[in-house]
């Protein structure tokens, strides 16, 4: 567990995170080392551990970190966009989460890529930040649903396990209906896949402009799920 910040020690933690992010960058996830942080910063290991006890509780600090930013981006980008144009929310969420994702590749792949060897997430400290990034999505959908401007394909497909789970999911994030969050995690898996080629430069060598593809996606989407 992360120890709280007080006092002058408030910019010390920020430069760690700081440092971090770049070593990732530089380095990759699974490279991360707090000695080589302290080197960084000039400071001695145990100054760190002040803050990270271990390299663990730095890498969870950083993933709430890149979750909580990416929600946060999520919710800026319905700023000012009418809350009855359902097409136009559901749009700008999805431009808003590939823009964080290129703007913030190393933020994305800490908690999109590869797995770090070793490493478990603390569900307790990483679940509530990683569903707020979703939140924006789902109050999205849920306000198409009651204007009746959201296209509800029948549930019938379903399996009964998947859907005890949407409903066990439903009742801890208060969600309205539980087939909502099927629709968000599937148009979320759309998007995200989309933006996964694109930040691990896995489209053909013959696109040449990836934002285009996913442009259209988007509309696609927008167009399938949202009735006029």
């Amino acid at each position: 567990m992360v120890r709280p910040i007080r006092g002058t020690h408030i910019d010390l933690e920020k430069a760690i995170r700081q440092t971090a992010w770049r070593q990732i960058a530089e380095k990759g996830a699974a490279a991360l080392s707090l000695r080589a942080i302290a080197r960084d910063l000039h400071i001695t290991a145990p100054a760190i551990y002040n803050y990270f006890p271990s390299r663990d509780d730095l890498v969870t600090a950083l993933i709430v970190e890149a979750f909580t930013a990416l929600a946060d981006a999520q919710f800026a980008a319905l700023e000012g966009v009418a809350e009855r144009d359902h097409a136009a929310r559901l749009t700008a969420l999805g431009m808003a989460y590939r823009r964080w994702a290129v703007t913030y590749p190393q933020r994305y792949q800490l908690i999109f890529g590869t797995p770090i060897p070793g490493y478990h997430a603390p569900g307790e400290i990483t679940a509530p930040a990683a569903a707020r990034s979703l939140t924006a999505l789902v109050g999205c959908l849920e306000a198409a649903r009651r204007d009746g401007k959201l296209n509800m394909v029948p549930a019938s497909h379903l399996a009964e396990s998947l859907t005890n789970q949407l409903v066990t999911w439903q009742q801890a994030v208060a969600a309205e209906h539980p087939y909502i969050l099927y629709l968000a995690l599937i148009i979320w898996s759309r998007v995200h896949g989309m933006v996964s080629l694109e930040c691990g430069n896995q489209y053909p060598s013959f696109i040449e402009t990836p934002e285009a593809v996913f442009d259209a996606q988007v509309h696609s989407l927008v167009a399938e799920y949202i009735t006029a």
